[in-house]
């Protein structure tokens, strides 16, 4: 058995008493850590909340060679812990659907995602969001132009967009760090630069319940600190609420 658990947002709190419950009777625990990390917490505080040993997974583990999780569901249960909601990340996906033809019953167990959250955190309405997507690191070599393209079709419909932003090894990208990139994006396409609010949810460990969310155009890049988590190493999961418009970043 593989029983996908959302962890929610922050730390091990967020979790269900369902999700809760499925780690503490599971046989073997798994932490996908690449695509969402909990900023209130670590392995060592998951482990003691969970009195579980938790097993960290880098991405060619669950993309390029799952057969170790797929061996151990098919002899005893697996949970397999992931940020915000599972099956959000289209990977957790594709896991499921290779343990499903290897034989492996798989379950889902949800939780809060900032797919969900953004709108509480920043005002903005749910029925007025577009197409999401994700501004990556470049790299040699390889600079796609695919984000920019997303945000200006959502802007020709007046729509927001949800940016997921890179998380590496040994870095997080800031806001900052996106608008300049997706910027670039667009003069890389030849399109015109869309004038642009970008709203940040910023969590940081300091604030679990109190959260500032700034609002700005992208000629100002420069966030103060005092004002958002997103200038400094507390940052969440490294995501952001944009809305391309020349309006406030709060929609009533």
């Amino acid at each position: 058995m593989l029983t996908f658990v959302g962890l929610g947002l922050y730390d091990p709190e967020d979790i269900s008493v369902k999700g809760l419950e499925c780690v503490k009777s599971a046989d073997v625990v798994y932490l996908e850590s690449y695509t969402s990390r909990l900023m209130g917490t670590d392995v060592a505080g998951m482990e003691a909340f969970f009195g579980k040993e938790v097993r960290v997974l880098a991405r060619e583990d669950v993309e390029q060679d799952p057969r170790d999780i797929i061996e151990h569901a098919l002899h005893g249960h697996v949970a397999f812990l992931t940020g915000g909601d599972p099956m959000v990340s289209t990977t957790h996906a594709d896991l499921r659907i290779r343990a499903a033809a290897a034989g492996v019953a798989t379950a889902i167990v949800h939780a809060s995602s900032i797919s969900s959250a953004v709108c509480g955190l920043s005002g903005l309405q749910n029925y007025r969001f577009g197409k999401s997507c994700s501004v990556p690191f470049p790299a040699k070599g390889w600079f796609p132009t695919a984000p920019v393209e997303t945000i200006a079709a959502n802007l020709a419909c007046n729509l927001h967009t949800l940016v997921y932003l890179d998380i590496q090894k040994d870095r997080y990208m800031r806001i900052p760090e996106a608008i300049a990139i997706v910027e670039e994006m667009a003069a890389s396409a030849a399109s015109s630069r869309p004038h642009s609010t970008w709203a940040s949810p910023g969590r940081g460990r300091r604030a679990r319940w109190s959260r500032r969310v700034p609002a700005q155009t992208s000629k100002r890049r420069t966030l103060d600190p005092r004002s958002t988590s997103s200038s400094c190493p507390e940052t969440s999961t490294p995501l952001s609420g944009s809305t391309w418009r020349s309006s406030p970043a709060y929609d009533p």
